[in-house]
């Protein structure tokens, strides 16, 4: 894939190294386990800002080094890490009795943090808001598309019962993340244009 546009990161560290991705895939994975512990434990998948870390590492990393900071991010957690949400780690429930509900959400974000790294890099959808908007809504639309079924998998619920467990509770908080991401990324670049 040709870049089009430069990211964030690549406009503000121009000078190419490998420590430097290296440094940036994990300050983008530290980013997400940071905002995970903000987190509302609702059951059976808890509230948290880790999906707004995942989006704008995806913004700010562009698409390979998203992809690969939240590979790292999943990959710690499942480890044992605590840097899932509330400082939960592994890929088995806190109870330990079964897979964790939000498996198929954490198996989405890097899918996610890749398109929309992939959308900035290809088409500067992070440089107006509207466009950033659009960035974030097709990221949260890949982690349910991976969230939902798993979710389902893993508890049995179907149906509308699913989408009131696992869809339901979270879009006024993804709206408000989305509006919040739209602001930032396009104030940022508005900063660096000065």
């Amino acid at each position: 894939m040709t870049v089009l546009h430069p990211t964030l990161s690549r406009t503000l560290l121009p000078a190419h190294s490998r420590a430097r991705d290296l440094a940036l895939i994990v300050g983008g994975a530290a980013f997400v386990a940071v905002l995970a512990q903000g987190s509302i434990p609702l059951q059976p998948v808890p509230l948290t800002l880790q999906t707004l870390g995942v989006l704008l590492v995806g913004a700010a990393l562009g698409w390979k080094r998203a992809l690969a900071a939240l590979l790292l991010y999943v990959a710690a957690g499942a480890a044992g890490l605590p840097i899932y949400a509330g400082g939960g780690s592994g890929v088995l429930n806190p109870a330990g009795t079964g897979l964790r509900a939000s498996l198929g959400y954490l198996i989405g974000f890097p899918f996610a943090a890749a398109l929309v790294g992939f959308l900035v890099e290809r088409f500067a959808l992070d440089r107006k808001f509207l466009g950033t908007c659009l960035a974030m809504l097709a990221g949260n639309v890949v982690i349910y598309l991976f969230g939902l079924p798993v979710l389902g998998a893993i508890t049995g619920l179907e149906g509308q019962t699913l989408l009131t467990a696992g869809l339901t509770p979270f879009l006024l908080g993804d709206t408000l993340k989305l509006l919040l991401a739209a602001l930032l990324l396009p104030g940022a670049w508005a900063l660096l244009r000065r």
